[in-house]
């Protein structure tokens, strides 16, 4: 493990590891559903369609702003950026946790806990381009900015362009605010110990917030601009609070996997942190790792990668105890190993469940690339851009018609707007089995509006179901 604790091997040997554990992954359109929609709103933009007018989501603009980029190379090309983009970001933030677990004393440790980083990264659902995997960059870079390499207080400008990382995160996925919220707090604890001037310390928080918020407001001002203010305040803002809990059962699976999976982690960066002696640094870690805990507790439904975020507290402080005396050696990488071969089992398991890029080319040929529009009721919304077929409704995810937990949430009557798509006579409908969360009264009925006016024209391998390709008779 000595080669491993050596700084000027950190970037050859993260990329090497980031490689590795993604490989299976490169140039699949299908790894997440969450991706093969913010690579759609990505292309859609290229085409004149807005977020929340003409695509409907409540992520923030600044997600598919950022998929707009590989997206404009076309498909399948568009696939290989955004993911080579992903894997650039989580080794840049595998770099970045190095860096600060050598300013906060953990040193020994700091290429292990990046190593660390990229493999539990697979293990809680960012194999991909997964939003926390592009603001977790931003994060850690404000934290850097937060913490200088000389110890000493963040100078005020540093504040200000920590606070404007995060402001770019928050325009990526809102639930960055907490961890906003306690570096604004750390930073003007700083300043008023730093000077302990009342009207200073006033005018330098103002400062902070209109930073940290000033690319939500300047994406508000421009919906506002065009007339479009109501469909962004409810999308960003209140449609969120409308949405319906899963069943205790489902949310308890999904908590349950994410204390398995961080538990390791969290546990030795508590050791850590309890057998190290407080000092500026480790106070802000450990404030830092607490942020992220109640983060997650607080953001339901509990799905994988909600807990990325809690990764770089975590790794950061899980250095002290792997590169410490007890865990150099076999042990530390006895610990990588398994997590390498967990991510590895996770992997090949998920493209077995969900599909690859051979079934999904397949799939794409049986819906054919027209003419006539595509009504993707449930399946892989990546088939619109992959046959470069029209679409009929803002409402491009399936669940935000189909499942019950977005009943009453998304602005539209579910049932009244899949009858209005199934007027406007799509060439083809695509239907996955029913599924675990799907409104039976949805399934019902598309099933019973295109039984007089459409055929089964394929019925596709996709993963462990088989979907349904339907044609609408001449």
């Amino acid at each position: 493990m000595h080669a491993l604790t050596h700084p000027r091997w950190r970037l050859p040997i993260l990329l090497l590891v980031a490689i590795a554990a993604r490989a299976l992954t490169f140039g699949d359109p299908v790894v997440h559903a969450d991706e093969e929609f913010y690579y759609f709103a990505g292309n859609a933009l290229w085409h004149g369609q807005l977020p929340f007018v003409d695509v409907w989501d409540r992520k923030p603009v600044g997600l598919f702003l950022l998929y707009a980029f590989p997206a404009g190379l076309g498909f399948p090309a568009g696939i290989w950026a955004y993911q080579a983009l992903a894997l650039a970001s989580v080794v840049a933030t595998g770099l970045a946790i190095g860096r600060m677990a050598e300013r906060t004393g953990f040193a020994a440790g700091a290429t292990v806990a990046a190593i660390a980083y990229i493999l539990w990264a697979g293990l809680l659902g960012g194999q991909g381009g997964q939003s926390p995997i592009f603001y977790n960059l931003l994060t850690i870079g404000a934290a850097l900015l937060i913490l200088p390499r000389d110890g000493a207080p963040p100078r005020r400008a540093a504040g200000l362009a920590a606070m404007a990382l995060i402001g770019v995160a928050l325009q990526i996925k809102y639930s960055v605010l907490f961890e906003g919220v306690f570096f604004g707090l750390w930073l003007l604890a700083e300043e008023w110990r730093r000077g302990r001037r009342p009207l200073a310390l006033l005018a330098y928080g103002v400062a902070l917030v209109i930073v940290a918020l000033l690319p939500t407001a300047l994406a508000a001002g421009y919906y506002a601009g065009i007339g479009a203010w109501d469909a962004f305040f409810y999308a960003n803002f209140l449609s969120i609070f409308h949405r319906n809990p899963d069943p205790f059962a489902e949310l308890a699976g999904n908590f349950g996997q994410i204390v398995l999976i961080t538990s390791p982690l969290v546990a030795l960066a508590l050791i850590a942190l309890r057998r190290s002696q407080a000092g500026r640094e480790r106070r802000f870690l450990a404030w830092w790792l607490g942020v992220a805990i109640v983060s997650v507790l607080i953001f339901r439904p509990w799905f994988d990668h909600y807990s990325l975020p809690l990764l770089l507290p975590a790794c950061i402080a899980a250095a002290g105890m792997l590169g410490g005396d007890w865990w150099r050696g076999r042990r530390a990488a006895a610990l990588l190993a398994t997590a390498a071969l967990a991510g590895q089992i996770v992997l090949v398991v998920t493209i077995a469940g969900r599909g690859g890029p051979a079934q999904f080319a397949a799939l794409t040929r049986a819906v054919g690339r027209g003419p006539g529009c595509l009504y993707v009721y449930s399946g892989t919304t990546m088939l619109y851009v992959a046959t470069g077929r029209c679409t009929l409704s803002r409402y491009i995810v399936p669940a935000h018609l189909s499942r019950a937990r977005e009943a009453g949430a998304t602005g539209v009557d579910q049932d009244g707007e899949i009858r209005r798509i199934i007027a406007a006579r799509p060439a083809v409908v695509v239907m996955r089995p029913p599924y675990n969360g799907e409104r039976p009264a949805a399934h019902a009925l598309v099933s019973a509006l295109i039984a007089r006016d459409y055929r089964l024209a394929a019925q596709l391998p996709m993963g462990n179901e088989a979907i349904s390709v339907y044609r609408r008779r001449r």
